[in-house]
């Protein structure tokens, strides 16, 4: 009878990290990466390092809580929420200010004897030398353990009221976090079937794409923020 509660409390542990994954702070965020990677196999390690990331941060905060009795106080799962608010706002930011600086720019022509100005686009060919994904792939990983920090609290309490060790709430986290890098990883590759198909239909879809991404992750981090820290109700 123990074994097959605890079976069924980590299956339950599984399909709820899935779930997690589903957030849509997580879209948000992985999207704005995803945005600039238009590759199946880039878009899957991408969601591979964000679950990697955020198990991680998850397994290090259950270790302090479950090993000291430690309570995450409520004033640090605010601030912890309101960081990702604020990490969302800079992700989209930053995609916003390297459409701008990198692809898009004033450019004077001449028609029918009369200048004028508009924005033209150097984009980059197919052939262009990208950064190792090795290397990008640090970028993920610290936005899925940022993530891991705001969700910790919330699962502190799951996890303290239903398990009676050390063990089994650390076992409980690893199947979690297995089942949020399962779904981040099928996420990541979801997603990046529209800036993939975007590029065939031409640049000015995959640009629209790409800011599409950005507006949502500031939208959404600005909306965090007012509901978090500026909203009368708080949480």
């Amino acid at each position: 009878m123990f074994e097959s509660n605890l079976l069924t409390f980590l299956t339950i542990g599984f399909l709820l990290g899935l779930r997690h994954a589903l957030d849509v702070d997580h879209l948000a965020a992985v999207s704005t990466v995803l945005a600039e990677r238009p590759s199946m196999r880039a878009s899957g390690l991408v969601g591979l390092w964000w679950g990697v990331g955020h198990t991680l941060t998850l397994m290090m905060v259950g270790a302090v809580v479950l090993v000291s009795g430690f309570q995450i106080p409520e004033p640090f799962a605010l601030l912890a929420e309101s960081g990702v608010g604020l990490l969302l706002v800079v992700l989209g930011g930053t995609l916003a200010l390297k459409l701008f600086r990198e692809r898009w720019h004033l450019h004077r022509h001449v028609h029918d004897g009369e200048p004028h100005m508009h924005l033209h686009s150097h984009r980059r060919h197919e052939d262009h030398a990208h950064p190792h994904w090795a290397r990008q792939s640090l970028r993920p990983l610290l936005i899925g353990m940022a993530h891991g920090v705001a969700g910790s609290a919330a699962l502190m309490l799951v996890i303290v009221s239903n398990t009676s060790g050390i063990g089994q709430g650390l076992l409980y986290i690893a199947v979690f976090g297995f089942g949020s890098i399962a779904g981040m990883l099928v996420i990541g590759l979801t997603l990046s079937v529209p800036v993939i198909y975007s590029r065939v239909l031409g640049q000015r879809a995959f640009f629209a794409v790409q800011g599409a991404a950005s507006l949502g992750s500031v939208g959404l981090g600005l909306w965090l923020l007012y509901r978090l820290v500026l909203s009368p109700d708080g949480l």
